[in-house]
């Protein structure tokens, strides 16, 4: 049952033969500081969930193999930095046209607000709808699907809803009070705590996370769930060290005592309330 949910019918010793050195071994000897064998080991888990989706994707078979192998394959990249650099190399993601940069002076309010919504237009669109529907193809050709129960879809839209309000109202103010857009290479010129921003210091990235999630309990898919998780984990150890510290040398003392005093994720209650709250 195992082996048919992750190979198919491939033949699992003619597997085995290949893995055992080239994957078992090979991560052995990486584990031990040998860096040629941490190639070895990567490029192999790669090369084999590569074909295991293509097989997949041809016979419909071995849907749960490739999951594993992806999940795999991304382990094996992440140890194979730590190997040879020592490090993950997250600064990687703000170069090019990723990295911060703050937006032009000459524009106005309205300018950065109506890039904004050009810029939501698109990231919605993309990360929202592409990506989810994507996924939610593949999950049902590898016969992924696990059932919901009837309640989720309208529950999900319900959250979109709410989640896309908390975005929409995020950028508006982003724009109008910080005189620049959410991307990274027109970042804001002024430190905005308003709206928002005043219980939580990223209430768009909670409100992308939570619609990414949301989407997947409309389209009733565990797996575009697990992508927007992924997406939040991504976000808060890659992306949020980097942001963050360039919004400290931007802003100083005004951002680090904003940061110290308002929640990434939670917001928190005023402190009259929490006295009321904790008291007998």
């Amino acid at each position: 049952m195992v082996r048919e949910a992750t190979l198919g019918n491939l033949d699992s010793v003619a597997v085995a033969v290949f893995d055992i050195p080239l994957f078992v071994v090979a991560s052995a000897m990486a584990a031990f500081g040998v860096r040629a064998a941490a190639v070895v080991s990567a490029g192999w888990t790669g090369v084999v969930a590569v074909v295991l989706a293509a097989y997949a994707s041809i016979t419909a078979e071995a849907g749960w193999g490739v999951l594993s192998m992806g999940a795999a394959t991304a382990g094996s990249l992440i140890a194979l930095c730590a190997v040879l650099l020592g490090r993950i190399p997250t600064a990687w993601i703000i170069r090019g046209p990723f990295a911060f940069r703050p937006a032009t002076r000459r524009r106005t309010a309205a300018g950065h607000l109506a890039t904004t919504f050009g810029q939501i237009v698109v990231f919605w669109s993309f990360f929202l709808a592409v990506i989810p529907l994507a996924i939610l193809f593949l999950e049902r050709r590898l016969a992924l699907a696990l059932p919901f129960p009837p309640f989720t879809a309208p529950a999900g839209a319900v959250v979109l809803v709410l989640a896309s309000a908390l975005g929409l109202w995020s950028a508006v103010v982003m724009s109008t009070r910080g005189h620049g857009t959410p991307l990274p290479s027109a970042m804001p010129n002024r430190l905005v705590i308003a709206g928002p921003y005043r219980w939580i210091r990223n209430p768009m990235a909670v409100a992308g996370i939570v619609q990414g999630a949301a989407v997947g309990l409309i389209m009733q898919s565990w797996l575009v769930i697990a992508y927007a998780i992924a997406g939040s984990l991504v976000w808060n150890y890659a992306v949020r060290p980097l942001e963050e510290s360039d919004l400290r040398e931007r802003f100083g003392d005004e951002y680090q005592q904003y940061r110290d005093t308002v929640r990434c994720w939670l917001p928190r209650l005023p402190r009259a309330q929490r006295r009321q709250t904790s008291s007998p």
